[in-house]
């Protein structure tokens, strides 16, 4: 199974961050994907562990001050590598087996509904390269992929300088704690998280240090 970097240079789905413009939209999403306890450290390298997506979060937000949010995004998707979730998964994001059955979507439909939502978005960001499992899944699903090349950006490297913290402290669900603000709902879901960004974000422009 390709690692992540390799998928990541391989894609063209992202592009360098620069800044935020001035005006138009943003799109803030972030992802769940099939976990183990320890798949994180080993990268997924296990027999069958393929990062699947779970569920796609996102929030869409004016990209001028104060990047009020405009509205939201959320969809749930049943893995098919994996379609038995692991309990350390549930017990991490909350997200059980039943939810699946009774809310989750195909791949594909939560992918096309998710390119619904990001419309004439002029960037879409994440606090990693959350882009590259929805490239890898695609490929997986044998989908075209719909987004014009260099939409996708990875903002965890500006979060992390301007919190003063290495990257891999730099979380999306704890964002708001080390800005002074008590833990947002939601954590280590993708629509949670997101919030999470997002508000990190703000707090950060308005600071002048993103």
């Amino acid at each position: 199974m390709p690692g992540r970097a390799d998928r990541v240079i391989k894609s063209a789905a992202a592009g360098p961050f620069c800044d935020f413009p001035g005006q138009g939209t943003v799109v803030v999403f972030d992802l769940e994907i099939t976990a183990w306890e320890g798949s994180l450290a080993r990268n997924w390298s296990d027999p069958d562990e393929f990062m699947e997506v779970v569920q796609i979060g996102a929030v869409k937000i004016d990209a001028a001050m104060p990047m009020a949010e405009l509205s939201s995004f959320e969809a749930l998707v049943t893995p098919e590598k994996n379609p038995v979730l692991s309990n350390y998964f549930i017990e991490l994001t909350g997200i059980t087996n039943s939810d699946l059955i009774s809310d989750g979507i195909p791949f594909k439909d939560a992918l096309a509904r998710f390119f619904a939502f990001v419309g004439d978005a002029c960037l879409v960001v994440s606090n990693g390269s959350d882009w590259s499992d929805l490239v890898q899944n695609a490929d997986w699903a044998g989908l075209d992929w719909p987004f014009e090349d260099d939409l996708f950006a990875n903002i965890r490297p500006c979060l992390a300088e301007a919190l003063g913290l290495p990257e891999s402290q730099t979380v999306s669900s704890t964002l708001p704690q080390h800005l002074g603000h008590k833990a947002m709902p939601g954590a280590h879901t993708g629509l949670g998280d997101a919030r999470a960004i997002a508000l990190a974000v703000r707090d950060l422009r308005s600071l002048g240090r993103l």
